[in-house]
């Protein structure tokens, strides 16, 4: 895995060229077609793991899909603020716009996800400057909750860069001021993007289902390791539905439905006897989960490629 730690941030813009960056950002084709996507997203598996290993409730804020839109469209909000502007910001009306405007979530799940954020310390209200009240307070992400997006964003670009040799990761580390302007970029377009909002049926039902891209996860680096059989089914080996349960902070009788539901759509299975078989995946799940995280792979490729085009010096 790649050194995921930050360094000073350097005071001149990237220079694309320069830096062995490739020219054009990748489309979903290419990178869903690369033969080392499976061990790339594995790779980018164990990069959030170790991003929030030693902070699992946080974790979870991106552990299902819908979290993820709330979470990405949040903090895409609040890198968007300029005190100059007053109806820039984020509140719990402008993620509730971008969030119900594409049906990912209810005015009452934006409702609670803020609250959620307020009572873990992930966000805190922001007193109007002329100390009057108003509705429409603005929320700003804590240093906590930004630095792991900003870990997040830096993991996934490490992806891109393993299907083209290209120094994303590296030019974000040393741009510190690329984030800020990438990522609002990238949660806009994945949100205006059907392909990425709803996920294919055997796909989503994981990703919908709360902790679930968690499971995904472990799956993916099961498989990444080892090679399909004639049938094309990786054999991943035994799973203890209850430690993993534990480990994802989920309900054990939940897991057990979700896996249940996943072996009657076919895309995974046992072999032998259940308490003691092993556990196999479907290829073709497992390729159509590549396509899906390719589209938004490439949405995060053209963020980056636009930001740095935008923090480039006037010719």
């Amino acid at each position: 895995m790649q050194n995921l730690a930050v360094p000073t941030s350097s005071s001149s813009p990237p220079k694309e060229q320069a830096s062995g960056e490739p020219s054009r950002p990748l489309a979903p084709e290419v990178i869903a077609a690369h033969p080392g996507l499976l061990q790339a997203l594995a790779a980018l598996a164990h990069g959030l793991r170790a991003v929030f290993g030693t902070n699992p409730r946080l974790g979870r804020t991106l552990a299902s899909h819908q979290r993820w839109l709330l979470a990405q469209g949040a903090v895409a909000l609040h890198l968007e603020y300029r005190p100059e502007d007053k109806n820039s910001g984020l509140t719990v009306g402008r993620l509730r716009d971008l969030i119900t405007a594409t049906s990912a979530a209810s005015r009452n799940t934006v409702l609670n996800f803020m609250e959620e954020m307020r009572h873990y310390r992930y966000g805190r209200d922001v007193p109007p400057p002329d100390g009057t009240r108003s509705r429409r307070r603005r929320v700003e992400v804590t240093e906590l909750a930004e630095e792991a997006m900003r870990r997040w964003f830096e993991v996934n670009l490490s992806v891109l860069d393993s299907i083209d040799g290209g120094t994303r990761h590296e030019i974000c580390l040393s741009e510190r001021g690329l984030f800020a302007d990438a990522q609002p970029r990238m949660a806009r377009a994945c949100l205006s993007d059907t392909r990425w909002l709803e996920p294919p049926p055997n796909v989503g039902l994981f990703q919908w289902t709360e902790g679930g891209a968690l499971v995904m996860d472990e799956l993916v680096a099961r498989c990444a390791a080892i090679e399909p059989d004639e049938d094309g089914r990786y054999s991943v080996g035994s799973i203890n539905i209850r430690s993993m349960a534990d480990e994802y902070m989920m309900s054990h009788t939940y897991l057990q439905r979700l896996f249940r539901k996943a072996a009657e759509a076919g895309i995974i299975g046992w072999s032998g006897q259940r308490r003691k078989a092993d556990l196999w995946i479907c290829k073709h799940f497992l390729l159509e989960y590549g396509a899906w995280q390719a589209v938004k792979l490439s949405h995060l490729d053209h963020a980056f490629h636009a930001a740095i085009a935008a923090a480039a010096p006037a010719a």
